[in-house]
């Protein structure tokens, strides 16, 4: 069933890695990348809860709950990969990057909740981390197609974009829509009992009857999931910065250069990005099932609490490391962190949330995401600007430090399970 969310997040790993160099090639200064990035975060507020409110009330005996949604979604975000390396200016990127962002969120959210309906509870973990597997596999695939790619095409368009980039978009364009159609296609959808029929029926009251679930959800959330906020506040406002600096920050150390100096010297730094990002992933689809273990002996939170605690010491390394080979050293504990980020929260507060409404809670667990990243776009570009002195460096610090603060919020955290 979670064959899908790899061709999702190969998507998304192009997000991580290839959208802010393109950015960076049609002529972006640094300081601007938080605030062209604000298409993520944005989509994922707006889009994410009403998808899932929506898919709670949805039923058809042949399309099924779920699937639709993820179907359109998919059927997008191909489309938008393939459009993307042909980007004429930097208007016309970050327009691609919205419909493209609203596409992943459309789809991904639904995927959430198709886990948890398909299900028992004592298999909750299995199956949030093998979409943690999933993960790490499609974004490291999507990682090392850059590097390869890299290595084996050269040339630019005019727009100043390499044509290697276009062969790993490619590649997602495909990705994205074969790999849904696969789960589509295999995994039937449980029908919804009786209960859960009435329960659709009595509540579905038109166009606004999202907005108002949402708002009803929130007022009634779980106490695990407003103390998963703070962490979420921390720990996504650190990743953001790490992906939109993690390019700058190894051409600094590793190539003694910048985009604005040298564009050439900055690709191959980007390429080696990508490939220092493929090992984290590499790592991340791993180390995912023996998480499963760990959450089971020890609990959840001190789970997460370790793997952000490595993360953290790592990215606060990272850009001290003037040895390209030696940046895999810190990406290792990155590594295991991203797989407990992609699966681990989400079974911290499962078992707090009533069944019938996994959808629009697996929505608001993304708000708790999204928003971080909303705050990020929009006051780190000053931050580094003004008192990181435009180091791409000391941008990467910074963010390993909010994710040790990230790790002592998790502490406060107690799963319904305990």
């Amino acid at each position: 069933m979670n064959v899908g969310f790899f061709g999702i997040q190969y998507s998304f790993g192009l997000q991580q890695t290839a959208i802010n160099p393109i950015y960076s090639f049609l002529n972006a200064n640094p300081e601007q990348l938080p605030i062209l990035n604000l298409a993520g975060p944005m989509t994922g507020l707006l889009i994410q809860p009403v998808i899932g409110a929506l898919s709670d009330k949805t039923w058809h005996p042949r399309w099924g709950r779920r699937k639709p949604y993820f179907l359109v979604g998919a059927i997008f975000c191909s489309l938008c990969l393939f459009l993307f390396p042909f980007s004429s200016a930097l208007w016309m990127a970050v327009g691609l990057l919205w419909i493209l962002d609203a596409a992943n969120n459309t789809a991904m959210e639904p995927y959430r909740a198709f886990v948890a309906d398909k299900l028992p509870t004592e298999q909750y973990g299995m199956g949030f981390l093998t979409q943690s597997f999933f993960t790490g596999l499609g974004i490291t695939l999507a990682n090392l197609s850059l590097f390869f790619f890299q290595g084996n095409i050269k040339g630019a368009s005019a727009s100043g974009i390499p044509y290697w980039a276009y062969g790993s978009f490619f590649v997602g364009a495909f990705c994205s829509i074969t790999s849904v159609l696969w789960s589509l296609k295999t995994t039937p959808e449980i029908p919804p009992s009786d209960e859960e029929l009435a329960y659709i029926r009595n509540n579905n009251h038109g166009m606004l009857q999202p907005f108002v679930e949402i708002i009803d959800a929130i007022k009634n959330m779980p106490r695990q999931m407003w103390q998963l906020a703070l962490v979420s506040l921390f720990q996504w406002y650190a990743l953001f910065v790490y992906w939109q600096y993690c390019s700058h920050s190894i051409a600094q150390s590793v190539w003694k250069t910048s985009a604005e100096a040298d564009k050439a010297l900055y690709g191959e730094a980007v390429a080696w990005t990508g490939l220092v990002n493929g090992w984290y992933n590499i790592v991340t689809f791993l180390s995912a099932f023996g998480l499963v273990w760990l959450a089971k002996k020890y609990s959840p939170r001190w789970v997460h609490f370790a793997c952000l605690t490595m993360a953290g010491l790592g990215l606060i390394a990272f850009s001290g490391i003037e040895n390209k080979y030696l940046l895999f050293a810190p990406m290792t504990g990155f590594g295991i962190a991203w797989a407990s980020m992609m699966g681990i929260p989400y079974l911290m507060v499962v078992g707090s949330i009533p069944k019938e409404r996994f959808g629009v809670y697996m929505g608001i667990i993304n708000m708790m995401i999204v928003i971080p990243m909303i705050i990020q776009t929009l006051s780190f570009g000053w931050i580094y600007e003004r008192f990181l002195g435009k180091n791409p460096g000391a941008a990467i610090t910074f963010a390993g430090v909010l994710l040790l603060i990230a790790a002592t919020a998790v502490l406060r955290i107690k799963p319904q399970s305990e």
